[in-house]
């Protein structure tokens, strides 16, 4: 396939591996985002970062953190989730306009960004804008990478994935507690090192996939829809064929046949696929968008509403 770069994963794995290396990019991008959830913990209890951002002082006596302006504390945390919701809703619209590969890339390249201020930061004004746009870049990833993991997995092995994927985003907020107590032995717990250097570890991933993304394939669904279905095709039957076994060609004919019946069922609804539209469910007849989204921000929220992190 000419169209596809010839250092493309695509063109060296097949099946089980294909899918696999698609995943293991996935799951470097939810590392990234479970790290960054864990990573305030340490850091609002490292003596020079609430120092310096002028909402707390050491008690003299016990050398605990006293608190003295909680509002900035939890406005600097929560500031960043923010930022990941407005992310969120534009990596939605920019994945479907600009493809899942450039989409991924401009969100660790945000994230590069934003963690680069935050661990950089002289002041609580620098901290929360930098908060803002690292929340941005993640909400982009956040919004896009499930969606690219799971479109080239079959049907019978999505959710494992995904299971999978999300495991690593627990194991992200573990490294990043492990890192914290272990900066938090570097001399005494005083220095600027102890809360600059998790945050900047999380600029590592970032910046490994910034740099590989770009040699993996593209979602077959995306390249139907936006008429490029040679490419796509090409794809789906690297992922589908396996040698000796006759009728995987076929499966993949097949699955990309279906791919096609929904792209055009969505074009005849194209102005049910904007936010509003798909919130409340209108025009979307029996595809009842409006209650499976209604169902799945609710999921979000209780499961939010109960977790520990």
């Amino acid at each position: 396939m000419e169209n596809i770069n010839r250092l493309n994963v695509v063109h060296r794995f097949r099946k089980r591996k294909l899918l696999i290396a698609i995943n293991c990019v996935a799951a470097l991008s939810i590392f990234f985002f479970g790290y960054d959830q864990g990573m305030m913990a340490g850091v609002n209890n490292a003596k020079d970062y609430y120092t310096l951002m002028g909402f707390g002082h050491e008690n003299l006596e016990t050398h605990a953190p006293v608190i003295t302006g909680s509002i900035l504390q939890g406005g600097i945390v929560a500031v960043y989730y923010l930022g990941t919701l407005i992310g969120a809703l534009f990596g939605g619209w920019f994945g479907d306009k600009y493809g899942r590969i450039k989409t991924i890339a401009l969100g660790a390249a945000w994230g590069v960004i934003g963690a680069t201020l935050q661990c950089s930061a002289q002041n609580h004004n620098w901290m929360i804008c930098a908060r803002l746009i690292n929340g941005f870049g993640t909400g982009i990833l956040n919004a896009i990478v499930p969606v690219r993991a799971t479109e080239p997995a079959e049907h019978t092995s999505r959710g494992k994935f995904v299971a999978i994927e999300f495991t690593l985003n627990i194991f992200g907020v573990a490294v990043a507690y492990w890192i914290e107590y272990g900066c938090s032995f570097y001399k005494g717990g005083a220095s600027e090192f102890v809360w600059r250097f998790p945050i900047a570890f999380q600029i590592l991933p970032l910046l490994v996939l910034f740099a590989i993304i770009w040699f993996f394939p593209e979602s077959p669904r995306w390249l139907c829809k936006v008429g490029r279905e040679a490419e796509s095709r090409y794809i789906l039957e690297r992922l589908r064929e396996d040698d000796g076994v006759e009728n995987t060609t076929g499966k993949a004919k097949a699955e990309f046949q279906d791919i096609r019946n929904i792209v055009e069922l969505e074009r005849k609804n194209a102005k049910a696929q904007n936010y509003l539209y798909m919130l409340f469910g209108h025009q979307s007849g029996k595809l009842h968008t409006g209650r499976r989204v209604q169902l799945v921000i609710w999921l979000q929220i209780m499961q939010e509403s109960v977790s520990p992190v």
